[in-house]
């Protein structure tokens, strides 16, 4: 293992999920982190203070969530690219400013290291209950992205995939590890810089005068500028036309909205990534993310060996969900199985693409461990029956 003379490690290391996703905001070009300290997501932004001086980026502890989750929306619109770092109540916290980075398309990532709820819960322990809050929890339509990551390789893997999608769609996109991810340590190889494909903020050619900051082309994703480029900027929360001016009236409100939402919708099959083991043709297909798809996989394969006929599918990104993969498969499978740690969220949309064609199993957990590996294969066995 060792620095490059920019100070980004390359090499192999062994280190934890926390750790591993700092090292590859790194990578992907990530030079302003706001946070505040909150377990078990703290080493990340730990590791990052201590490292950060090296590249010439900054990071602050700010005085709460909130004040953290809309400092980086302001370096963003710096120039930099940015992330925040929190769990549980921390991510409640933050919502308002994730409401406001959707209308403001500000591109940022937002790591949440998933711990028991509600509440303050089981800060030390694990869960995976934060899924329908990413998606749903600020006010109003907006679709985002949320990676779900299973080891710390992918801790630093996704981690660049999620900073080049925030670029790419400027929308926030949510990092979804949970404690046991975070914590575990594992192998991890980091490339050198020049075999890392990082994607570029989308910044505009016009020149000043020209350019209207929330004018968007055929991909629906306007061109950015920073501030102190020369150019006149209006960046708000109201709803506002292509100058980023108030429009508040119900024909601009459509027509944003629409873009907001269809800029995702339109792009899902580029951006949907799932992880497919024996699905054509299985009876069962066992759907699962983060920590519990690795559980999952001991179950599948000890359910293999008792002559079951049963596929993994791993969301690898949960939203957005792959609905039409599911709805496929749904045409073949006789039942899914959706072990989560939670009382059930993501089987309801697992239910909601089956749509009726098959029997959907749900395997909640109230979270403080994974499952059992024997749990989930008495579920697959029963589906397969």
């Amino acid at each position: 293992m060792h620095a490059d003379p920019k100070g980004v490690l390359t090499g192999i290391h062994f280190i934890d999920g926390d750790h591993a996703a700092c090292e590859g905001a790194l990578a992907a070009g990530c030079r302003f982190v706001a946070g505040y300290p909150i377990t078990p997501s703290t080493e990340v932004v730990e590791r990052f203070a201590s490292r950060i001086p090296l590249v010439g980026g900054v990071f602050i502890q700010m005085e709460d969530e909130i004040a953290s989750s809309i400092a980086i929306l302001g370096g963003a619109w710096a120039g930099k690219k940015v992330m925040t770092v929190t769990s549980g109540p921390g991510l409640s916290l933050m919502m308002e400013h994730i409401g406001l980075a959707v209308i403001t398309e500000t591109p940022c990532v937002i790591v949440d290291v998933q711990r028991g709820g509600p509440s303050t819960g089981l800060p030390t322990l694990p869960a995976q209950a934060d899924l329908m809050q990413v998606k749903w929890g600020s006010h109003g339509d907006y679709e985002i992205i949320a990676l779900s990551p299973n080891s710390p390789q992918e801790c630093f893997d996704l981690m660049i995939k999620a900073f080049n999608l925030a670029e790419t769609y400027r929308v926030p996109v949510f990092f979804m590890m949970d404690e046991v991810v975070g914590h575990m340590t594992e192998r991890v190889e980091i490339p050198a810089p020049e075999d890392i494909d990082v994607v570029d903020r989308k910044w505009t050619t016009k020149k000043p005068g020209e350019y209207n900051v929330y004018q968007a082309g055929a991909d629906l994703v306007p061109e950015m500028v920073k501030a102190g480029d020369g150019y006149r900027i209006h960046v708000t929360g109201l709803t506002h036309d292509e100058r980023g001016y108030p429009a508040m009236n119900p024909v601009a409100q459509d027509k944003l909205v629409r873009r907001l939402i269809n800029k995702i919708r339109d792009h899902r099959e580029d951006i949907v990534d799932v992880r497919e083991d024996g699905v054509e043709g299985a009876d069962v297909v066992v759907v699962s993310f983060g920590i519990t798809s690795r559980v999952a996989q001991a179950a599948v394969e000890q359910a293999r060996v008792r002559g079951v006929k049963v596929g993994h599918l791993r969301l690898v990104i949960c939203w957005p969900f792959p609905a039409t993969r599911i709805a496929q498969l749904a045409e073949t499978a006789k039942a899914f199985v959706v072990p989560e740690l939670n009382m059930g969220q993501m089987v309801l949309e697992v239910e909601r693409a089956v749509c009726g064609r098959a029997a959907v199993l749900p395997i909640g957990h109230a979270g403080g461990t994974v499952h059992e590996p024997a749990t989930i294969l008495n579920k697959i066995m029963e589906a397969a029956q």
